[in-house]
This record gives C-alpha cells, sequence and structure tokens, in this order.
C-alpha cells in the first residue's frame, strides 16, 4: 500500500485503537502505524524531510499551527515561510497558511535551509553611555530590535554599532555579535556590549551567576498592594500563544507552559497615581519578557503592553490618555564588573521623553502634583 493510502486509513485505525485499550492490543502490533505519525524521512543532507499525519482530533486546526507544533524546531514564522514557499504539501499538492486541517492527511514538509544571513553595517545614530576597550553601554531607543531575525534584518542595534566601526566580540551567534543580554523592542534603557571574546565571555559569566544588577522604571495598571514585594514564578512559552510567554495557570486544564525557568523580580513603589503605579524593579534573573510577564499575572499589566493585556488607552475618570504607543518600562541602571579590571561601573539611562510626557499627562488628568512624582524619581531624570 502506498504512503497516501496509508495515511487515508490510518486516522480511523488509530481512533479504533486509543478506544479499545480494554482489548488489550500491545503497540508491537501496531508498528506501521506509529511509524508513520510524525516521521522523520531521510532525503540527504539538505533539505531535511519530514512526513507528518494528521489524526481525527486534529480536525479544524490551522495547518502552519500543527506544522509548528510537531516540529518544535522550525518556529510558526519559518513554517509560514515554507508554507508560502511551496515547501509544505498536503495529501501531496501546495498548501496555504491558513488552511484547515480535516484529520487523515499527509503533511510534507521540507525544510529547506535559510541563506546564510550576516548583520551588515548601517548609519544609525546611537546614544552611548559608556565606553572602554572592552565593552560599550547604548540607551537603546523603544523600537529598535537589538539583533536580526526572521523577517528583520536591518535597522537593528547590531546593524548601527557596526556602521560606527564598532569592533564586536565574535565567538557568538554571527547575526548577534557582542550580544550578552537583550532587551524587548519596546523597552528603551541601557545595553551592555563586548567588544572582545574575553569580555564577551566574562560578562555571559557574570549574567549567569546573577553578578550584575539590573534596575527598570515601570508604570503598572492598577494600584499595588504594599510598597514592596517579590514575584517567583517560573517562566516559559505560552502553550496557545506562541508569541508570548506566560506563567503557569490553571485554565489551561491540564496544558504547561513549554520549558518552564525560575524566575524573580522584586519591585518597590516610587509613586501611586490614580488608578497607576509606578514601581522600580529589580531583576534577578533575565528570562524573555519577565518583567512584562510577571506583572500580567499579578493583573498589574505594563502601562502600554497590549500583548499582556494593557489597555491600550489608559482611563483616568472620564478621560481617556491618548496610547503610549510603547510599553512603560525602561532599563534605567546596569551595574557591573569591568570585565578586565573588576572595577564596579553603574551606567544609568535618564527615562526617555515620551515617558516624562506621559507622567505629565498622567499627573494633569488625575489632579496629581508632577512635583511629587519628579521627587520620586530623583536620580532618573
Amino acid at each position: 500500500m502506498s504512503l497516501l493510502g496509508l495515511a487515508r486509513g490510518t486516522t480511523q485505525v488509530l481512533s479504533s485503537f486509543q478506544q479499545s485499550s480494554s482489548v488489550g492490543i500491545p503497540l508491537q502490533d501496531v508498528p506501521l502505524i506509529t511509524a508513520c505519525y510524525n516521521r522523520p524521512v531521510l532525503a540527504g543532507a539538505q533539505p531535511e524531510t519530514h512526513e507528518l499525519l494528521a489524526l481525527d482530533t486534529d480536525a479544524g486546526t490551522r495547518l502552519d499551527r500543527f506544522v509548528a507544533a510537531h516540529r518544535p524546531e522550525l518556529s510558526r514564522s519559518r513554517v509560514q515561510e515554507l508554507i508560502d514557499g511551496g515547501h509544505v504539501l498536503v495529501n501531496g499538492k501546495a498548501a496555504k497558511p491558513s488552511q484547515k486541517l480535516h484529520g487523515g492527511e499527509l503533511i510534507a514538509v521540507h525544510a529547506h535551509p535559510r541563506p546564510a544571513t550576516r548583520a551588515e553595517a548601517e548609519s544609525i545614530p546611537l546614544d552611548v553611555l559608556y565606553e572602554d576597550g572592552d565593552v560599550i553601554a547604548i540607551n537603546k531607543a523603544a523600537g529598535m530590535t537589538v539583533h536580526a531575525g526572521a523577517g528583520n534584518v536591518s535597522g537593528t542595534l547590531v546593524n548601527a554599532l557596526l556602521g560606527r566601526g564598532q569592533a564586536l566580540s565574535t565567538g557568538g551567534d554571527p547575526l548577534r555579535p557582542g550580544i550578552v543580554h537583550r532587551l524587548d523592542k519596546e523597552t528603551s534603557g541601557v545595553i551592555l556590549v563586548a567588544k572582545n571574546d574575553a569580555a564577551h565571555a566574562k560578562l555571559g559569566e557574570a549574567f549567569r551567576q546573577r553578578a550584575i544588577k539590573k534596575t527598570y522604571l515601570a508604570l503598572v495598571q492598577g494600584v499595588l498592594a504594599g510598597e514592596s514585594g517579590r514575584i517567583e514564578l517560573a517562566i516559559g512559552r505560552d502553550p496557545i500563544h506562541r508569541t508570548r510567554m506566560a506563567t503557569q495557570r490553571k485554565s489551561w486544564h491540564g496544558a504547561g507552559i513549554a520549558n518552564p525557568r525560575e524566575a524573580r523580580t522584586d519591585w518597590k513603589a516610587l509613586a501611586k497615581i490614580n488608578s497607576t503605579t509606578l514601581v522600580e524593579v529589580q531583576l534577578h534573573t533575565g528570562r524573555t519578557h519577565q518583567i512584562r510577564v510577571h506583572f500580567a499575572a499579578l493583573k498589574h499589566s505594563v502601562v502600554g503592553d497590549t500583548l499582556y493585556g494593557a489597555a491600550r488607552e489608559l482611563r483616568i475618570g472620564k478621560l481617556d490618555l491618548p496610547p503610549l504607543g510603547r510599553n512603560f518600562l525602561h532599563a534605567a541602571k546596569l551595574g557591573f564588573a569591568q570585565p578586565r579590571t573588576g572595577a564596579w561601573i553603574e551606567v544609568r539611562a535618564e527615562l526617555p521623553a515620551e515617558l516624562r510626557d506621559y507622567l505629565k499627562k498622567l499627573c494633569n488628568a488625575a489632579g496629581e502634583s508632577q512635583s511629587r512624582i519628579d521627587a520620586a524619581l530623583a536620580g532618573y531624570l
């Protein structure tokens, strides 16, 4: 029987098998079925090819989500690229990303490698906060991506660093020279970059040992209880929304977050302004979206962070403030040991003008004293 013919008939067999545990059919009696599902096909070194079989329980699932779920090494965006390029076939025919499965389809994924890319130099102004022979600290603007990735190969911090003729460490990913930690695209503030491999290794180890002090400023929705607190919730990939991170939730009915990793966030309230709280945050771990995820878990999303539940427009009384257009999250201070000498260095980035302006509008709408907020932000303005 051909593989396609087997695919058309296997779903019913699998369904019957799943419902017949009382019959006691040993798994070794159905090797053909188990080998067919999610089976890698040896097709030479390039491209890597896989065959997947949709079951009845997959009916209604979008093709791109199905493939990404069963081939975790392929991101959702990469799967969509492969589908758009005609490299994903359903029952032998080219598919569409939005195509929904009915169950019983045989899906062939030809994972052609992306063409090799490397970071290119671009003339982009940068705000340099500190620089020596080993490191450079940049005040990254909100809206700038740190390094190139899928669908984003220019306008990044790395492009800008190379554009100023900057020597960077080369021991890691060629698209991320010098990068030892990252800030989210819509987060502004201090980011530290290594100029050479020795500095990169020392800084990387310092981050792993949590020997680098990271201080952020954030405005969160709602009034936080108390004057300070600690959030210790493991963070992993959201099992439903793959572009987000998450903490564990009971509403998932047993579905766990992917690869949960411990995370700790300490916070101190600087000022409570109407229905918001301005906080100073100390990060003790560096998980993806950590501050945003942790405050969202407390039902106090970072203002402007619509990905994690924040309102698009903050309502103060009967007035809706204009959309911020970014997250109210700023990496205000970074302390580290100079990788060559060990001398302690502390770099600060002032609160950006757009965030100061937003606080002014918030104070005006709430009838609050601007001087009180300025006093609370002493050292950050």
